[in-house]
């Protein structure tokens, strides 16, 4: 009688399952080796360090430099008080709008087949591809008073964009438009369909569907795009100065006010306006980490 076949034992590569080692992903073969990853390492962090960290903590250092009187003197002036409101007054129009309009159009290019729709995507990236100051340039073949296609018409009617905050908020609005839809659609196409089919299947109105299905589903990337247009808004330099005129005290927005007082060599006035400019864009992050942290500790 033949004895049962045994199957071969399998005996762990003591060179992968060694002391003091996780796994694959920490053998030399992988990365090359400790001295390459602490070399990666270090390159990165260095990087990083001296593109991110050091001018953003220059910006601190350099807005008290000349003492906290001047730096304070040139916020709370009446131009410094105005641009900060005319900023966040542009970042609170320009993004709500775009987050529907993102929201909105992320949906159509998911959900929808219609012919001209590869056009419609590559146009959502224009803002990417053309200098902020061609935007201003083209806004003001638009909408200016005299040589404008619709502007001398609007300037009949007793409506002026150019030169106005309204201009600014149409630039701010070209500038952050791709922001909430580049975020939204890999979302939408990665949650597919399925719930909303069923949830329409069981009588669900389309409206019905958007609130409680798809809208929760893709909250955490209309967020991120929230942000992400936020802190473009919020940074907006060369299509708002073109459409703004720069008028003092009218329409200038925190980062004409940088730039203003850089030129007039008030340079402690000028850093401490980017002080402000980078603590709002701070105090965006960490709301946003905040909400992370609340909504996954719920």
């Amino acid at each position: 009688m033949t004895p049962p076949s045994r199957e071969p034992e399998i005996v762990p590569d003591p060179a992968v399952l060694s002391p003091g080692r996780s796994g694959p992903a920490d053998s030399p073969s992988v990365g090359g080796g400790r001295a390459s990853r602490i070399g990666l390492r270090t390159f990165a962090l260095g990087y990083l360090t001296l593109l991110l960290f050091v001018p953003v903590l220059l910006v601190f250092y350099k807005a008290f430099e000349d003492g906290l009187p001047n730096a304070w003197e040139t916020v709370t002036s009446p131009e410094g008080l105005n641009a900060f409101w005319l900023t966040i007054v542009m970042v609170g129009v320009a993004v709500p709008i775009n987050t529907v309009f993102g929201v909105a159009c992320a949906l159509v290019l998911v959900r929808q087949r219609f012919r001209g729709k590869a056009l419609l995507n590559s146009a959502i990236d224009l803002p990417f591809a053309i200098s902020p100051v061609v935007v201003g340039l083209s806004l003001i073949f638009v909408y200016g008073p005299r040589d404008g296609w619709v502007g001398p018409w609007l300037a009949e009617q007793g409506v002026r964009v150019i030169f106005t905050p309204v201009g600014m908020v149409i630039a701010t609005l070209f500038v952050s438009l791709p922001f909430v839809v580049r975020e939204v659609v890999p979302v939408l196409r990665e949650i597919g369909d399925e719930q909303e089919q069923a949830a329409r299947t069981l009588g669900a109105s389309a409206r019905q569907t958007f609130l409680r299905i798809t809208l929760p589903a893709i909250r955490w990337g209309v967020t991120y795009g929230v942000v992400l247009a936020a802190a473009r808004a919020l940074g907006e330099f060369g299509a708002v100065a073109v459409v703004s005129g720069k008028i003092s005290g009218v329409t200038e927005t925190m980062p004409l006010l940088v730039a203003k007082e850089y030129e007039t060599f008030n340079v402690a006035g000028a850093y401490a306006a980017a002080l402000v400019l980078a603590l709002l864009a701070l105090a965006i992050l960490l709301a946003m980490n905040l909400i992370e942290r609340r909504e996954e500790g719920a």
